[in-house]
């Protein structure tokens, strides 16, 4: 994998956008493109002899004797799309990786979406066939120690050989850095790296931005700036060959893209559809510190009445305002006055001009653009900040809907693209990445309690969850015993008045309307 360090050649946005109203626009093989390069910087990323003829010669068919071509395809076919016969995004991807870093809104839902899908760990969960052998060793009480024991030692082997796949980035990490690239360019890459005998010894991050798919379907293809060109098969491919440079055994890839009716290649971020939002806060925002900077309003002003001023007062007024003023607006002006006379009376005023408190231009207009943001990414605005006025009741019903709607499908996609590198190391446990919880330890504790005695859990699903190993028994169902010494109707009292408590502890019931709220 080769990385691209050199973000000099990325442009600034402003590059990628034209006209009044601000759209995305299609990828046409413009400079910020890593694969529109042509002539010799197209040579220079192939490393073979074979390939170097083919660059010179896919630039020569567009070329005559002193003229060349004037044809649409030209930029396609002339350029690393045409040499690698690589599939265009629908997007450019530079454009895409700039909106993220220029819009904190943007910036912050991306960053939500990924630590709460990925960001929170991970575990491993016996598979059905391990969950088969420990019901059919149910009442045989050392067999069933022993296939404990073994499955808490698989357990850390399992974590000790996820870590050991790269030596740089902890899998979390990894996850992190391919979850951002998902979801800000709408594509994500995982790599897949294999000994000699074929077992998998790595997996790391590609940057979507510098990565292309075949146009065949048969692998990728990766440029960055200043290195050669890599290719990459498919996750499992075993047998195509490397068209590029003709390594014996590239590495695999596993590509997660966000589906879009107008890609069959690649996928198309959740941001595309408020990318005028997204520029209508940047110039906004520009408005404002256009206004701050080149400010030349003062903040008091002083009135001289009965005096004239000398050519050289108004002289060093007028430049005040001119130059020394813009952009320092809390000087303060000094006007020299000449002494009363018998028949003359010299007043001075000083009256505040802009006392008060200076309001920002355009605060519902980017309030506006801030809601559209977060709609496009399904975010709520708990998730990224606290605002004044928001319900709790509507902000954790919100939450509820984050997870089961946007952060758990994705997840389980996931699981099965890891489960099936997992598959190639045992069949005894299954990857599964921590969801994001809407209950604290004591709220879940009542839960657990409440299962134990309907007898819907064992004890020992309960350890399982919390990482904690078996013990004797607590694969069978609790058996609700009566308090010593107390009636069970006592009991069964205790317990519902313990489920209907109020706001004592947990998730706390709202007031009736729309609860309590922040301040």
């Amino acid at each position: 994998m080769i990385r691209p360090d050199d973000r000099s050649e990325l442009p600034e946005i402003e590059t990628v956008y034209t006209g009044p109203t601000p759209t995305p626009t299609p990828n046409t093989g413009v400079d910020n493109d890593y694969f529109a390069i042509t002539g010799e910087t197209l040579k220079s990323v192939v490393s073979t002899v074979k390939m170097k003829r083919k660059a010179t010669a896919i630039s020569k068919r567009f070329e005559g004797n002193g003229a060349s071509s004037k044809k649409v395809e030209v930029p396609y076919g002339a350029s690393a799309y045409g040499l690698f016969d690589v599939a265009r995004p629908p997007y450019n991807f530079a454009m895409l990786s700039g909106l993220y870093e220029q819009n904190v809104h943007h910036y912050a839902s991306v960053n939500a979406k990924t630590y709460n899908t990925v960001g929170l760990g991970y575990d491993w969960q016996p598979t059905p066939q391990t969950t088969q052998k420990l019901d059919d060793l149910e009442g045989k009480k050392e067999p069933l120690a022993k296939l404990r024991k073994k499955l808490s030692r698989a357990k850390i082997e399992h974590d000790d050989w996820i870590d050991s796949l790269n030596k740089e980035d902890t899998l979390v990490e990894t996850l992190i850095k391919f979850y951002k690239d998902y979801e800000a360019l709408g594509n994500g890459y995982l790599e897949i790296g294999r000994t000699q005998g074929g077992e998998i010894a790595y997996l790391g991050h590609v940057p979507a931005i510098t990565m292309r798919v075949r146009r065949l379907r048969d692998g990728f293809v990766q440029i960055a700036p200043g290195n050669k060109a890599v290719f990459f098969r498919n996750f499992g491919d075993r047998e195509t060959p490397d068209v590029i440079n003709g390594d014996p055994q590239p590495n695999e890839i596993i590509h997660f893209k966000k589906y879009a009716p107008n890609s069959d290649y690649y996928g198309v971020p959740d941001i595309i559809p408020a990318v005028g939002a997204v520029l209508g806060s940047k110039f906004a925002t520009t408005f404002n510190l256009d206004y701050f900077e080149n400010k030349a309003v003062p903040r008091h002003m002083i009135v001289v009445k009965g005096a004239t001023l000398s050519t050289a007062a108004e002289q060093a007024m007028y430049e005040f305002f001119d130059v020394k003023l813009k952009g320092k607006n809390h000087r303060t002006l000094y006007v020299p006055l000449p002494a009363d006379d018998p028949d003359r009376k010299v007043e001075i005023d000083i009256k505040p001009i802009e006392a008060g408190i200076q309001d920002a231009s355009f605060i519902k207009y980017k309030d506006n653009n801030r809601d559209e943001i977060l709609s496009a990414h399904r975010v709520p605005i708990s998730k990224i900040t606290l605002l004044p006025g928001v319900s709790l009741a509507a902000a954790r019903d919100a939450d509820k809907t984050f997870k089961e709607q946007v952060t758990r499908p994705v997840q389980d996609l996931i699981e099965k693209r890891l489960n099936m590198i997992v598959k190639e190391k045992s069949d005894i446990f299954k990857f599964t990445l921590n969801e994001l919880s809407l209950t604290d330890e004591d709220t879940q504790s009542k839960i657990d309690e409440r299962y134990l005695r309907m007898k819907v859990i064992t004890p020992n699903e309960v350890r399982t969850r919390k990482g904690m190993p078996g013990i004797d028994g607590g694969d069978k169902v609790v058996e609700d015993k009566p308090t010593p010494g107390a009636p069970s109707a006592g009991s069964a009292r205790a317990r519902e008045r313990s489920a209907n408590s109020p706001d004592t502890s947990g998730e706390a019931r709202n007031p009736k309307g729309e609860g309590r709220v922040t301040e």
